[in-house]
């Protein structure tokens, strides 16, 4: 699966990234992957080459490229609890930093970037992410009504995009939660919220998972609901582009 090293420029300077596409020359629709706040790593390399795979072009942006290229926490092989404390000491001003007066311009660049781009298709686009990209994820598709058609976020805050935000969207929306992440009754309130905005949606607890349940590099890998995150985002994704 060829993947490519890029630039994408931004009006505050220039998002290293990288795209994972078929080697069959054809143009395929295309997919923003936004990484979970640890970032671009081998894992969200084997994710998106996952993707692509099945028919995907997947651009994976640095959200985080104003700290520094990727990587731009130096990361063990494996991100174990005892590791967590001093990373998240690191990552957490970042995080907070990423306010919305850079995620929209950002995500304006990653969406013109994408549908510019010579391998990808003419038609709409779609948006999956994890954790605090399947926030990203979700502000994009927001802002992006009629060229995003799908939108997908796992173990992701999405709420905090606040009910303005999700009554603007116009994509078919699959959100998968984890356990330890949201309550049944915050999931009924968010869940209220987009029936009153007429989304097109799924929105579920991935039953006995913890945050980060993707990711295969953690502690909180959970193999049964990353097989549960890819039938239901390849569904998504098949309905929708």
């Amino acid at each position: 699966m060829p993947t490519q090293s890029l630039q994408i420029p931004t009006a505050d300077g220039v998002a290293d990234a990288f795209a994972s596409f078929p080697a069959d020359g054809e143009r395929h629709p295309g997919v923003l992957m936004y990484p979970d706040g640890l970032g671009i790593r081998p894992v969200l390399r084997e994710m998106a080459e996952e993707l692509a795979g099945h028919g995907y072009y997947v651009l994976v942006p640095n959200p985080f490229y104003r700290h520094g290229p990727a990587p731009v926490l130096d990361l063990p092989e494996h991100i174990g609890e005892a590791a967590r404390p001093a990373i998240f000491a690191r990552l957490m001003p970042m995080i907070e930093a990423h306010t919305t007066d850079r995620i929209l311009p950002d995500a304006d660049a990653y969406v013109r970037f994408l549908t510019t781009r010579p391998e990808v298709g003419p038609g709409p686009v779609a948006v999956t992410g994890y954790c605090i990209g399947g926030l990203l994820a979700t502000h994009t598709a927001a802002a992006h009504p009629g060229r995003v058609a799908a939108l997908a976020a796992f173990h992701a805050p999405v709420g905090a995009a606040g009910p303005d935000s999700l009554h603007r969207l116009t994509a078919r929306v699959h959100f998968g939660h984890a356990e330890t992440d949201l309550t049944p009754e915050a999931l009924a309130e968010l869940n209220r919220t987009l029936d009153a905005a007429g989304v097109e949606y799924t929105s579920e607890i991935y039953p006995g998972t913890v945050h980060g349940f993707t990711m295969s590099d953690t502690d909180a890998f959970d193999p049964a609901a990353l097989r549960h995150h890819w039938d239901s985002l390849l569904a998504l994704l098949d309905r929708a582009l």
